[in-house]
């Protein structure tokens, strides 16, 4: 055993030797992975509480203050007054904002240690802060407790309760004033004023306060929750006010946010240690969330928030959700709400809104995306198939009737699903005898499955066999709501030429029938909106026609109900509405016809698909402008909130169709379009975030970004913008990114601060060894704003080819390419020796000199005069090796030269030989001026030659 313990404790010194070496050369997390492996050699060994602090050490060296801080308290079990884990875990501390705690370190280290000057700065600094602190906090205790008294007292005048809670809002955000809040008691005070609170500022100022308490405090979550509990969040979301529902979703997503370590960004993700730590609260959550999803008693707009949060969350991993719903039944739950209907309702029926049914398909669809293998399928499909069986088991006609409504939503969110179960023996025939009975509600339902299952083709089969006929049959009847939803069955059937204008499924002229039928339930006077929907679900198959298309788009009151009905925001409108504009502004993907393959094709007698020549840029672009000018973005803005991956990218498209045409772009910014864009760049499908990020690019190149981007939105927009530099993207969309990415750059500092945090300069650069003229030059244009920063200007120090990258392609004969590096140049020159420095380490640095300052281009000649400058003002060994050569002469003909456009150019080059006279490196010779004067002079005069 003996022998066993002395082999450990050779390995924990050599790995601790080899993570001190790591450390010595900075290479922070070798030094961490071989501390963690000798850690793990064995529990007890005595260098345990060392190798703690020496990885706490690496730990904050590559800012992982949390992992110190832990480290190092395991370190001070063994050695509680150890100077070292002590002042580590201070500086640990201190970086996280913990001061006091920090503060307190440091006196446990002058207390064992009085004598230790090494941390006397620190503990006067610290000192100082914590004082000021103490007096901070006090102030904040009396704003709290004043705002409290003001905001609670009904007796008050309404205008001063207004006030003094939105204080109280603003307090909130401030960890300590949040803390010394809960203290305070304001939490149940809330509790209490929202049940007697008439005025709707006062209560949602109320909500978001505790928003914000809840906001990043794990602590302060949990003493909030075990005070009211999450049920009251319920109860204060059971609203049919929109911005209350709105700010009560909010609260509750902030609690799951804090409790699984997300952030409010879009693309933020659950931590897996937060989520296993916190799984009893986030289980609670998510456990009354499905509860609550068919609470008879809640409004419409409710349930519609607690679909909206499961679908929202669902496709986290780390929360597991999407299992642990199928585990509490919550299938069952999202397909009662599927099942409702308007025609039945009575005193236990669900609230809903038009919208309800199409964000649980949604939460379905969801769900089942993420079972991942197929044992979990299976267990979705069986709770699936056992809803079913149960209501088809009840004699009464309305479960059959609630049931065929529920396999409709699953057809439209789940497909693959719905398509099994409407494949089950004797389900297609119970719909078909539906859709043949007297019953108006009984075709409808039938009518509206029948068109459901016809989704996929290939799988359509049985039911086109035997439906069209019925849906033709159901075409003629009395009833509006029957006729045009049979007319939308027969639409779509009839679309699946898609866009092969060669092929025609109906007899030629069937198509425009069918659409102007549409057309009458769409603008017809008093025709209710469920009619109205349906004649826009028809409208999305039948543009896929271009004729179609064009009648359509020459219709102004056709296209004006059309965007009326998008702009009210409701989901069960969405897919009919935008696919149309998807259609109207051949947003779509198209094949690319190579003509060597259209020759191949036609030897094999393979069928070729045909553009039809209305379809052509011209007619599309007409479209889009229309559709622009009767608001058409304003409609997307209001649709853009659907949880629907697929849905977005139909959105996406649309907008990034409208961004395609320059003068339009003014129209989507201010109608609100990059707030709907910027989400839509972070969850959706990948086809989706690309084109919604190619519409931000080209706003901000056409658009000040300071109009375009307001406020945090210039930050925001970085990250989608620098997801187009990627190899999958086209070049059109890289060249794009990085002229956006320009215009931004020469905003300010922060902006430049964030596009080297999301590692964008390294992104743009790769682009400078592009052999492509325009993403060359846009890389080069997007360098020359960043290194305006210090920092970039660092990087450019450093042991790297950046400055001769630069150097070189000052010769390139694009005149904006060679004035974008010069200008970056001369900023680096200006601000930085070393960089004057690295302007000599090319080989051919010479020539780069005399293409400067021979250039045609004045522009350029005067950036390459200014860089000289800055080299001979750097030090006097660069200055003197450059005038070794013929640099003086030219500088001296340039002085010379009577072009008024070369001013500028002409005084930094006298500049030069001043500069260079007073370090006593040339000597002025008035004749050496004449005999150069006609030599340079032909080098630099513009001039035409052959």
């Amino acid at each position: 055993m003996v022998g066993m313990a002395e082999l450990q404790q050779d390995e924990v010194i050599q790995l601790k030797d080899k993570g001190n070496e790591a450390f010595k050369i900075g290479e922070w997390k070798s030094a961490i992975q071989f501390y963690t492996e000798a850690i793990k050699v064995g529990e007890k060994h005595k260098d345990l509480p060392t190798l703690y602090k020496n990885r706490a050490a690496a730990y904050l060296k590559t800012e992982n203050y949390e992992e110190a801080i832990s480290d190092c308290s395991k370190a001070l079990i063994s050695l509680p007054t150890d100077p070292k884990a002590l002042y580590r875990r201070s500086q640990a501390l201190e970086a996280l904002g913990r001061v006091e705690e920090s503060y307190k370190d440091l006196q446990s280290i002058w207390k064992s240690d009085p004598g230790n000057k090494s941390i006397q700065d620190s503990m006067v600094r610290l000192h100082e802060i914590v004082q000021e602190r103490v007096h901070k906090n006090s102030q904040t205790i009396n704003k709290v407790t004043q705002m409290s008294q003001i905001a609670f007292d009904m007796t008050m005048p309404e205008e001063k309760r207004k006030s003094a809670m939105n204080n109280l809002l603003v307090l909130a955000r401030e960890p300590v004033a949040a803390d010394l809040m809960l203290k305070e008691g304001i939490i149940e005070k809330i509790v209490s004023l929202v049940k007697i609170e008439k005025n709707s500022e006062i209560y949602l100022n109320a909500i978001r306060t505790v928003d914000e308490m809840c906001t990043k405090s794990v602590q302060r979550t949990k003493a909030i929750l075990r005070t009211i509990g999450i049920p009251w969040f319920l109860e204060v979301l059971d609203s049919n006010s929109d911005d209350r529902v709105t700010a009560s979703q909010h609260c509750m997503q902030t609690i799951l946010n804090t409790f699984s370590g997300m952030g409010n960004k879009a693309d933020s993700k659950p931590d897996k240690q937060m989520c296993e730590d916190n799984n009893k609260e986030i289980d609670t959550l998510l456990t009354c969330l499905t509860y609550s999803i068919t609470n008879r008693t809640i409004t419409g707009k409710a349930r519609d928030a607690i679909m909206e949060l499961l679908t929202r969350n669902i496709h986290h991993t780390a929360l597991n959700w999407a299992e642990r719903l199928v585990d509490i039944r919550g299938l069952v739950r999202l397909m009662e709400v599927c099942s409702e209907l308007e025609e039945y309702k009575y005193e236990s029926a669900m609230d809903i809104t038009p919208s309800s049914r199409t964000i649980a398909s949604v939460c379905l669809a969801r769900i089942y995306d993420n079972m991942y293998y197929d044992a979990l399928r299976s267990k979705y499909t069986d709770q699936i198939d056992e809803y079913i069986k149960e209501k088809l088991l009840a004699p009464d006609l309305e479960a059959k009737v609630r049931v065929t409504v529920a396999i409709t939503s699953l057809l439209q969110g789940a497909v693959d699903v719905g398509n099994s179960i409407i494949s089950r023996e004797g389900i297609l025939p119970m719909i078909l005898v539906m859709a043949t009975t007297d019953d108006v509600l009984q075709q409808k339902v039938a009518c509206e499955c029948i068109v459901a299952a016809t989704s996929k083709k290939e799988k359509a089969k049985a039911i086109i066999s035997q439906g069209v006929d019925i849906l033709k049959k159901l075409y003629h009847s009395k009833d509006d709501g029957v006729r045009v939803r049979a007319l939308v069955g027969l639409c779509k059937l009839g679309s699946y030429g898609g866009l092969d204008a060669s092929i025609r499924p109906f007899a030629d002229g069937s198509t425009m029938k069918l659409a102007e039928a549409c057309r009458r339930f769409l603008i017809k006077p008093g025709k209710d909106k469920d009619i109205r929907r349906w004649a826009t679900d028809g409208l999305a198959y039948l543009t896929l026609d271009a004729e179609v298309k064009e009648k359509l788009i020459e219709d102004r009151p056709a296209i004006q109900s059309l965007i009326g009905l998008a702009k009210t925001g409701d989901q069960n409108v969405l897919y009919g509405a935008v696919t149309t504009f998807v259609n109207l502004c051949n947003a779509y993907d198209k094949q690319e016809l190579l003509p060597e393959m259209v020759e191949l094709a036609k030897f094999a007698k393979h069928h070729i698909p045909e553009e039809h020549e209305l379809d052509d840029p011209d007619f599309a672009n007409k479209r889009l402008t229309i559709l622009a000018e009767e608001g058409i973005t304003t409609a997307l803005v209001a649709l853009a909130k659907t949880e629907s991956h697929n849905s977005r990218e139909l959105i996406a498209r649309v907008m990034n169709a409208l961004c395609g045409l320059q003068e339009l772009r003014g129209r989507v910014v201010q109608h609100g379009g990059v707030k709907a864009l910027l989400p839509l760049c972070f969850e959706g499908t990948d086809k989706g975030k690309r084109q919604a990020a190619q519409a931000l690019s080209r706003i901000g190149i056409t658009i000040n970004p300071e109009v375009a981007f307001p406020g945090q939105r210039n930050l925001e927009v970085i990250r989608p913008l620098l997801n187009q530099l990627h190899v999958d993207c086209t070049a059109l969309e890289n060249f794009e990114a990085m002229m956006a990415l320009c215009n931004l750059a020469a905003m300010n500092e922060t902006v430049r601060q964030r596009i080297l945090k999301e590692g964008g300069l390294q992104k743009v650069e790769l682009y400078l060894m592009e052999d492509h003229l325009l993403l060359c030059r846009a890389a080069t244009q997007v360098i020359c704003n960043m290194v305006v920063s210090e920092d970039v200007v660092k990087i450019h120090e450093k042991e790297n080819d950046r400055v001769k990258f630069l150097a070189l392609l000052c010769q390139e004969e694009d005149e904006e390419t060679a004035m974008a590096a010069s200008g970056a140049l001369a900023c680096l020159t200006t601000s930085s020796e070393i960089c004057c420095k690295k302007m000599l380490e090319p080989e051919c640095w010479l020539d780069v000199l005399h293409t400067l300052i021979a250039n045609p281009s004045p522009q350029v000649q005067h950036r390459g005069t200014v860089i000289l400058l800055n080299m001979i003002n750097s030090t006097t060994e660069v200055a003197e090796k450059i005038f070794d050569t013929d640099i003086m002469q030219l500088l001296m003909g340039l002085t010379q030269i009577p072009d008024d456009t070369r001013a500028k150019a002409r005084e930094v080059a006298k500049l030069c030989l001043e500069v260079a006279e007073k370090k006593k490196i040339i000597v002025k010779k008035e004749s050496v001026e004449t005999e150069v004067l006609s030599e340079l002079g032909e080098l630099t005069v513009d001039e035409t030659v052959e």
